[in-house]
């Protein structure tokens, strides 16, 4: 997805140059091509497993869960930000700052092992959704369209075409210079695939945490503290993580050279540390372990 991403823009950029209708209609277009050929992709193998399931179930089955799993980036997430905290741990801040740069996209040379901290449990609760529970909410959908016809687009082909947006977006989606127009499509697109999963984790998490409040004030709370953000679901994807962790997050962040002021979300704790940071991860597991568990019930109740 990244080859196709990076040689579709740069056609796009020199066709389009400084115009911005055309660097919005070719960013529309490569959000078309990717989303649409990963798609296929994943429809093609789908074919393929269908096929092969026939001959042998358990050896198809078990390369199609492989592949299936290549959309989660749960262990890679996991693995970056224990890297972190165990350097931290170690002191070492230019090898830690070094490490963060490369799953940030905050200005990381300045920053002292609390903002290190912080922008390490950001990162854990929106590339939660981002990487975990998105992808997992698409393929739930896939599964339950082969319930209905299996020549429908399933658990792969849904992964992949979220995967495509996911990709499009980190590598367009910048308000800056000729990617503010280029990424716009893709961003938007990408929002929208996340919109309804990001929800569902605000209402699912605090079910896997024990906070001094209710659930439904966690629940309250975090949707006041996480809509104010100007993505429209990242605040909110941070907020729920912060309110079951009991962590406050936000404040000031630079982007090369920028200064951006991100709301203040749950106030009344502490600041970020490692506990909190490791609590983060463990939620983010509890609550993928739940809804594989929750979408299994589902399936067999539809199967009644």
């Amino acid at each position: 997805m990244g080859v196709v991403i990076s040689f579709l823009k740069g056609l796009a950029e020199r066709i389009a140059k400084e115009n911005r209708s055309k660097l919005y209609i070719g960013g529309a277009i490569i959000t078309f091509i990717v989303v649409s050929l990963s798609g296929i992709s994943g429809w093609l193998i789908e074919r393929l497993f269908l096929f092969f399931e026939l001959k042998n179930s358990v050896l198809s089955t078990l390369f199609f869960s492989i592949i299936l799993s290549s959309s989660l980036a749960s262990k890679s997430l996991n693995k970056s930000i224990l890297e972190i905290i165990n350097l931290i741990s170690k002191g070492n801040l230019s090898n830690v700052r070094q490490k963060l740069s490369l799953i940030v996209g905050r200005d990381v040379e300045n920053l002292d092992t609390n903002e290190i901290l912080r922008a390490a449990a950001e990162t854990a609760s929106e590339n939660s959704v981002d990487g975990i529970f998105a992808p997992l909410f698409w393929m739930f959908v896939g599964t339950i369209f082969w319930e209905f016809n299996q020549s429908l687009p399933g658990p792969l082909a849904m992964a992949w075409f979220f995967k495509a947006s996911s990709t499009i977006d980190s590598m367009l989606g910048y308000k800056e210079g000729k990617l503010k127009w280029l990424g716009f499509t893709g961003a938007k697109f990408d929002d929208l695939m996340v919109w309804i999963p990001s929800r569902i984790v605000l209402i699912t998490l605090p079910f896997c945490c024990k906070t001094k409040n209710s659930i439904f004030k966690t629940i309250k709370d975090s949707w006041k503290d996480g809509i104010v953000d100007s993505s429209p679901n990242s605040g909110i994807s941070e907020a729920i993580f912060a309110y079951c962790a009991q962590v406050r997050l936000g404040g000031v962040n630079y982007y090369k050279g920028v200064k951006k002021i991100k709301p203040i979300i749950a106030k009344p704790y502490q600041i970020a540390s490692i506990n909190s940071v490791k609590k983060i991860l463990n939620l983010s597991l509890r609550l993928e372990l739940t809804w594989l568990l929750s979408f299994y019930i589902i399936m067999e109740f539809m199967k009644l």
